[in-house]
């Protein structure tokens, strides 16, 4: 396994991205967003470090990127950022030995933009991206509704429940379908975040979606700990979790 660390793939100094790339060639890619709640506290690419390694390992590229966050950045420049990094990884990692099979994912603030790239397809488009191009989805604890972070900015309640053009939920429906799609979510996790994973999938259903493509898994745990936790053999949970979903496709 090898570590390309802070591989620039735009111009501000927060888009960048740390590559894990396995020994052995012609390999898919998983583009990883972090967690934090798009606030500069300390969380960074380096939250996936356990995961990418793990995965890298197991003969899967990942590339967890760094994206603008709060008080510098709003709205939707961290969407944005992410559409990037899943363009130039799109793009770039052929040029490392990739496959060009690409899979997307994220936890807890990571885990609301990879719906977002999921289910509103401007993100994507606006990068020349079709949405097929993406092999899969990996969303992990996120925010389904408008962002907490997203209404703090906006000067509303945080704890309030809105579905508007900022909510992954709010464009399901917009496309004819998606790529497949696994979710994760605690039994113990933030207020409210169980119920509204449930909410996501019990629209996809309602809408008509072909649920043999889409998958759930509850963790029993607190939000997002699995992360960065480790088994009893050394190795990441999350990871594994990955590793056994992506092998299914």
């Amino acid at each position: 396994m090898k570590k390309l660390e802070n591989v620039a793939y735009g111009l501000h100094p927060d888009q960048i991205m740390d590559i894990y790339l396995p020994d052995a060639a012609d390999f898919p890619t998983f583009v990883y967003f972090h967690g934090g709640g798009f606030e500069i506290t300390g969380a960074t690419k380096t939250k996936g470090e356990f995961m990418a390694a793990y995965l890298a390992e197991h003969g899967i590229a990942v590339v967890c990127v760094e994206y603008r966050k709060y008080p510098e950045a709003a709205y939707p420049d961290f969407i944005r950022d992410c559409a990037a990094a899943t363009a130039w990884a799109h793009q770039h990692m052929p040029e490392y030995g990739g496959s060009g099979k690409l899979f997307v994912g994220g936890s807890s603030a990571g885990g609301y933009a990879s719906m977002m790239l999921c289910f509103d397809k401007r993100w994507l488009a606006a990068y020349k991206l079709p949405a097929d191009a993406i092999a899969a989805y990996l969303h992990d604890a996120g925010q389904p509704t408008t962002h907490f972070n997203v209404l703090r900015e906006r000067g509303v309640d945080s704890r309030r429940v809105i579905v508007d053009d900022a909510a992954p939920l709010y464009h399901i429906g917009e496309a004819a379908e998606y790529p497949p799609m696994h979710f994760v979510v605690s039994d113990d996790d933030i207020a409210n975040r169980y119920e509204q994973t449930m909410l996501v999938l019990g629209t996809l259903k309602h809408l008509g979606y072909d649920m043999s493509r889409v998958s759930h898994q509850v963790m029993h745990s607190k939000h997002c700990r699995y992360v960065r936790e480790l088994d009893e053999n050394g190795e990441s949970v999350f990871g594994k979790l990955a590793l056994d979903y992506f092998t299914t496709l």
